[in-house]
């Protein structure tokens, strides 16, 4: 493996479109300081909106343009943070942002008192009457189903500003664990030494060297051990304020709180949890057929993602576009053409990894701008994989913004996994076909093996994790390292059985590597969010009537309709278990066919 080039030696051609975004840095400060002089003229507005249609047309307008100004503004300085965490401008630039983005919010937080306060019937006359407000139908029926938890303008204006301070935890752990955390190398079984960074750890764990992935799965967990109380009190301090913000807005719950917001059920919650237990066999079953795959007499965390065959194919970034654009050919040359340019020629991707560069990857971009996507492509089918769940997520964002008014211009995450996921199953769905090369074919398998244990083995792990630890919180039982590890250990060890030896110290610390806990019942979408995708890519590989346009219908809703109800559209209810049985029965298939494969 290469070492890891510092940001400076990045090729242009392969990073992220920053420049046109904002020219530069100069640029992006002077937008900063155009829309802090703007907000006086957004707060103007304040106690005038029950005065006509015209007033309050003119209101949202004005807050919504400064708000996507401010997204632009925080995607522009976070992202910049993202490929190089140790680009102290970069840091400055994204500590700014949040403090501008939690302004806008505190000066915009007297909209919804506001228009609750006109009442249901007064402002569905104004719709009727000012056409600017026509698209507002669903968000007035949204926002009266709230009225409950909306507070006053100055309880909401406080609320608003809290925005900034409490990032706190998570910036501070991102900062910790991607700019301060110095991995040992990793030395080979043949005496060299690898570089060891959270944009290199998968790829080593994804190598052949059994010893290489063991130093590097324990040297990489050993110096989160290391901060483990440091991490801890972080992520602590963040549930005890989602547990605030829980009462302070009135729900029962934190998690009531959290599925509120989307209109979901908190069945849909449990019903993935109980499914997910269910099935652990399905799970241990594969463990298994890996461990004599491997031929090891034990099977360890850290060979997970060990090769099952030497001869995979290694690709380029460019032939895994190609193959990914060869796979989503189903929903029609013009969806097509978009991810090809968007990848070849706009430079929507940041490709390659770099020293100081975050670990994982993502999409992110706002109105007016490219759906940008960092990652650390690998030449492998986890690279082509990740390439294309995170354009999933581009494609939603892009068509989203093309179909619908600003108002709308959001989706929610529980809707999002399901586009990643979909491309991601829609795609091996015609490798599959493709090639009947047997070493070829069980890269596939491997590589949907990967997605699944991320997404639904250890995201639902996570998930009982999360929700285990909020419901101590909200009982004020104290939270910390000890406490944590042992519950993530305990919950591991459930999943595993007894088909992996684990390190319960290793185990334990899991948690810690995960960001994602700092959004608060995020995790759990990723499980049901891969269920979705399965249950519509189906649809579509049988060749259901309409399904490519029902699929498209959904990507182009963003915001305007509840999450239920788009997939609803879509062709997937997700208020039943059946869709996370179907993907589990989707996950034995491979199983299956992995066995046969590898006797």
């Amino acid at each position: 493996m290469p070492k890891i080039p510092l940001r400076s030696e990045a090729n242009p051609q392969t990073t992220w479109n920053a420049e046109s975004v904002f020219a530069s840095p100069a640029a992006w400060q002077a937008e900063a300081d155009a829309i802090l002089a703007a907000i006086p003229a957004v707060k103007a507005y304040q106690g005038k909106l029950a005065e006509s249609s015209d007033a309050l047309a003119a209101a949202l307008e004005a807050i919504e343009n400064l708000q996507v100004r401010a997204e632009q503004l925080y995607m522009y300085a976070g992202f910049s943070y993202s490929v190089d965490t140790a680009d102290q401008n970069a840091a400055a630039m994204a500590d700014k942002a949040r403090g501008v983005y939690g302004q806008v919010s505190a000066a915009s937080a007297f909209l919804r008192p506001e228009m609750l306060a006109i009442g249901e019937q007064a402002l569905r006359q104004f719709v009727a009457d000012e056409p600017r407000l026509s698209a507002y139908e669903h968000f007035i029926h949204d926002l009266f189903r709230k009225q409950a938890h909306v507070r006053s303008s100055e309880v909401e204006e406080i609320l608003g500003m809290l925005a900034d301070p409490f990032s706190g935890p998570s910036s501070s752990t991102s900062m910790l664990t991607n700019a301060d955390f110095k991995f040992p190398p990793v030395r080979t079984a043949d005496g060299n030494e690898l570089d060891l960074t959270q944009g290199t750890l998968q790829k080593i764990l994804n190598g052949a060297d059994r010893d290489a992935r063991q130093r590097a799965w324990t040297q990489y967990l050993n110096t989160y051990l290391a901060h483990k109380n440091t991490l801890a009190a972080n992520l602590a301090t963040s549930i005890k304020q989602n547990v605030f913000l829980m009462r302070a807005r009135k729900h029962e719950s934190t998690l009531g709180m959290s599925l509120f917001e989307n209109d979901i059920d908190t069945a849909v919650f449990h019903n993935l949890i109980e499914t997910f237990k269910k099935n652990l066999p399905v799970w241990q079953r594969y463990f298994e057929i890996r461990r004599k795959a491997l031929g090891v007499d034990e099977l360890h965390p850290y060979d997970l993602w060990a090769p099952l065959t030497p001869n995979a194919p290694t690709l380029t970034f460019e032939q895994a576009v190609d193959w990914i654009c060869e796979g989503l050919a189903p929903l029609g040359e013009d969806y097509v053409a978009t991810v090809r340019k968007g990848c070849l020629e706009e430079r929507w991707v940041d490709v390659y990894p770099n020293q100081g560069k975050r670990n994982g990857a993502f999409s992110w971009g706002a109105p007016g701008t490219h759906p940008f996507i960092m990652m650390s492509f690998g030449s492998n089918m986890l690279g082509l994989s990740t390439l294309a769940h995170e354009l999933g997520h581009s494609m939603h964002s892009y068509l989203t913004w093309q179909n619908q008014p600003l108002v709308y211009s959001d989706y929610s995450l529980f809707v999002a996994e399901v586009a990643s996921n979909f491309h991601q199953a829609l795609v091996r769905g015609y490798l599959l076909k493709s090639n009947d090369d047997k070493d070829f074919q069980i890269a596939v398998i491997e590589e949907a093996m990967s997605n699944f244990l991320r997404y639904f083995f250890i995201m639902p792990t996570l998930v009982r994790f999360e929700f285990e630890t909020h419901q101590r919180a909200e009982k004020g039982e104290p939270l910390n390292a000890d406490s944590m590890m042992t519950l993530m250990a305990d919950l591991f060890a459930e999943g595993y059985g007894d088909k992996v030896s684990i390190n319960r110290e290793h185990v334990g610390m899991i948690w810690s590597t995960f960001g994602h806990l700092f959004s608060d019942y995020y995790v759990y979408q990723y499980a049901t969010g891969i269920s979705g995708a399965h249950t519509l890519s189906r649809r579509i590989l049988d060749g259901v009537p309409n399904a490519v346009e029902d699929y498209k219908k959904f990507l182009k809703a963003g915001g305007s309709l509840y999450p239920l109800d788009a997939l609803k559209m879509a062709g997937v209810d997700l208020t039943t278990p059946d869709a996370v049985e179907e993907t589990f029965a989707v996950m034995a298939s491979y199983v299956d066919r992995l066995e046969e494969l590898t006797k």
